[in-house]
């Protein structure tokens, strides 16, 4: 008998169940601490991720229940929601910018590592691939809120810096795109992907702010010259977000030297590069926008191609090529895409090209 468990991970919801008595069957319990009266319950199906138990809630599990308890690493290995940059940059002072190296998101880092990217300890790959799932579920849950094709990724190099004319525009875009109710996605990092979650976490307010906040952050343009992360936070402080607009980053430790933004209000962030890569184009059903970029830009490109020629995830979603010298030209991608489509190689690419913040728009709308 195929049992689909309901997923449990708030204390309120616990008591809830708790104050019903009797069985409960087919729940999946995930980070919660367990009162002494939950003892008085039955519990079949079920599983525990992550949760505090006494002697007593054993013995009060009955068929088919399995317990998979946390294991001790410096990161959570079952989490019932996404990051907040506040959490990921917990110790994190502007005043002291060597208060960096003592937040969650840098002693995770350190960590991932110290024990190898290529991990040969089963408990630490055992342990990542349990955080990553945890992560896989809180994200679709956040999707489920909006219409499938209510997603829409940015894609574009992580040097692009902050005073280039191409940043304001990608704010301008996400801006835009999160005003008419679409969820902005980007794998999480600087560059065009923190424009992104710079437009949206500014959306509602008049253009204009776009370009206050860009003076702020002009001071340190990319993520290595020092004060990137100090003026990002001046920006949070000076233009808070908006509680109705919201926007997801997708990085990775694999590529953890480079700093999460401190823009996105929700963050995916994985161990595995792979399931992000492939899960953030699969998610981007509303279309992708691809602003110039160099080789990841590259391999995103025509990995998304692939997904649209197979409808591996439903219908072809736009692809939008924002900038039409670099990417005829510098990188003449689009023109040899087309050519591709015209000659039957490539089927079902929604293929558009534009220079302009809405001719991006329209494309996608």
């Amino acid at each position: 008998m195929k049992t689909v468990h309901q997923q449990v991970d708030s204390m309120s919801e616990l008591l809830a169940l708790l104050g019903q008595g009797g069985v409960l069957r087919g729940y999946a319990f995930c980070g919660l601490e367990f009162p002494t009266e939950a003892a008085e319950c039955r519990f079949e199906r079920c599983l525990f991720f992550g949760c505090t138990l006494s002697p007593f809630h054993y013995l009060a599990m009955g068929a088919e229940c399995y317990v998979l308890p946390s294991l001790p690493k410096p990161y959570h290995t079952f989490r019932s929601s996404l990051y907040a940059p506040e959490e990921l940059y917990d110790s994190y002072d502007p005043a002291t910018p060597e208060s960096f190296e003592e937040c969650y998101d840098t002693r995770v880092y350190r960590h991932y590592i110290s024990t190898g990217k290529e991990c040969d300890s089963i408990g630490e790959t055992f342990a990542r691939a349990m955080h990553d799932n945890s992560i896989s579920v809180a994200l679709h849950d956040m999707l489920s809120r909006y219409p499938e094709d209510g997603v829409v990724a940015v894609m574009g190099g992580h040097s692009l810096a902050r005073t280039d004319a191409m940043y304001r525009t990608v704010a301008l875009v996400a801006k835009r795109l999160t005003e008419r109710g679409k969820l902005l996605c980007t794998g999480g990092g600087p560059g065009a992907m923190e424009a992104t979650h710079l437009g949206a976490w500014l959306a509602g307010r008049e253009d204009s702010v776009v370009d206050e906040a860009l003076a702020v952050l002009a001071t340190a343009p990319t993520y290595k010259d020092s004060g990137w992360l100090a003026a990002a936070w001046e920006v949070r402080e000076r233009w808070p977000r908006g509680e109705e607009w919201a926007s997801v980053g997708i990085p990775t430790w694999f590529y953890g030297h480079e700093p999460a933004t401190p823009f996105a209000s929700h963050v995916a962030k994985y161990f595995d590069n792979s399931i992000r890569e492939d899960g953030l184009l699969a998610i981007a059903k509303g279309g992708v926008i691809y602003s110039p970029g160099s080789a990841g830009t590259m391999q995103e490109i025509f990995q998304d191609a692939a997904q649209n020629h197979y409808a591996t995830f439903g219908p072809s979603a736009p692809m939008v090529f924002l900038g039409s010298d670099y990417w005829t030209h510098e990188m003449p991608v689009y023109p040899l895409l087309t050519d591709l489509v015209t000659r039957g190689k490539y089927n079902a690419l929604r293929l558009s090209i534009a220079n302009e913040v809405d001719e991006v728009v329209a494309h996608l709308l």
